[in-house]
C-alpha cells in the first residue's frame, strides 16, 4: 500500500493531460503552438540520470525517473505502469492526429497502436493476475493498492525514444518545409523496424518484464 501522489506520477499525468491539447492543435493545423507544446510535454520526461531499474537506468533519462531514484518517498509501483502508460496515451494521440494532417502514413499508426493496445491489455492481466484474493474491483481500481513493477525492455526504451523523435521530426516539417523529405520516409521505416523489435522483445522475454512486489 502506497502513496501514489508522488512528483513523477504527477508528470505523467501532466503528459496524458497534454496529449489531447497536441492532437487538436494538429488537427487543426497549429503546428508553431503544436510543437511549444510538444516541447513542454518533453520537458516532464527528459532529464539525464543515473540508476536501477525499474525507477531509472542509465538507458533511461527521465526527469520522473530521476526524482523517484534520488527521493526514496517518491518512489512507486504505480509510477512504473503510469509513466510508460502516459507515454502510450501521448504517443497515440500524436499518431493518430498526425496521420489525419498526412504527415505519417496509415500502416505505420495502425503498428504503433496495435502495438500499444496489446501491452495495456497485458498490463490489466498482469494487474488481476498478482491481485491478491479476494479480487474486487475497489482492490483492482485502488492506485494506492500496490502488487506488481513494471520492467520496460532495452529496445521498448529505444523505441519510445524513435517514435518521438519521429513525431518532433513530423510536427517541424510542415513549420520548415521538408514533409517530402527522404530522411522522413527513412525515419518511417526505422520506427517500423523499432516497434516490431520490441513488440517482438515483450513476447520473448515475457514474465521477466514483471517484478511481482511480495507481501510483508
Amino acid at each position: 500500500y502506497e502513496n501514489p501522489w508522488t512528483i513523477p506520477n504527477m508528470l505523467s499525468m501532466t503528459r496524458i493531460g497534454l496529449a489531447p491539447v497536441l492532437g487538436y492543435l494538429i488537427i487543426e493545423e497549429d503546428f508553431n503552438i503544436a510543437l511549444g507544446v510538444f516541447a513542454l510535454a518533453g520537458l516532464t520526461d527528459l532529464v539525464s540520470c543515473k540508476g536501477t531499474p525499474p525507477f531509472c537506468s542509465p538507458s533511461k533519462s527521465q526527469l520522473d525517473g530521476f526524482i523517484a531514484r534520488n527521493w526514496a518517498s517518491q518512489k512507486s509501483a504505480l509510477g512504473s505502469a503510469l509513466d510508460p502508460l502516459a507515454d502510450k496515451i501521448l504517443i497515440s494521440i500524436l499518431y493518430v492526429s498526425l496521420t489525419y494532417a498526412d504527415l505519417i502514413p496509415v500502416p505505420l499508426t495502425y503498428m504503433i497502436i496495435s502495438r500499444d493496445v496489446m501491452l495495456i491489455a497485458a498490463v490489466f492481466y498482469v494487474r488481476y493476475r498478482t491481485l491478491p484474493t479476494p479480487r474486487t474491483l475497489s482492490k483492482y481500481f485502488n492506485p494506492c493498492y500496490a502488487t506488481a513493477r513494471l520492467k520496460p525492455t532495452f529496445i521498448s526504451k529505444v523505441n519510445t525514444a524513435v517514435q518521438l523523435i519521429l513525431v518532433a521530426a513530423s510536427l517541424a516539417a510542415p513549420v520548415f518545409n521538408y514533409a517530402d523529405s527522404i530522411y522522413l520516409q527513412i525515419l518511417w521505416c526505422f520506427t517500423a523496424f523499432t516497434t516490431a523489435a520490441s513488440a517482438y522483445s515483450y513476447y520473448h522475454y515475457g514474465r521477466k518484464t514483471v517484478q511481482v512486489i511480495k507481501g510483508r
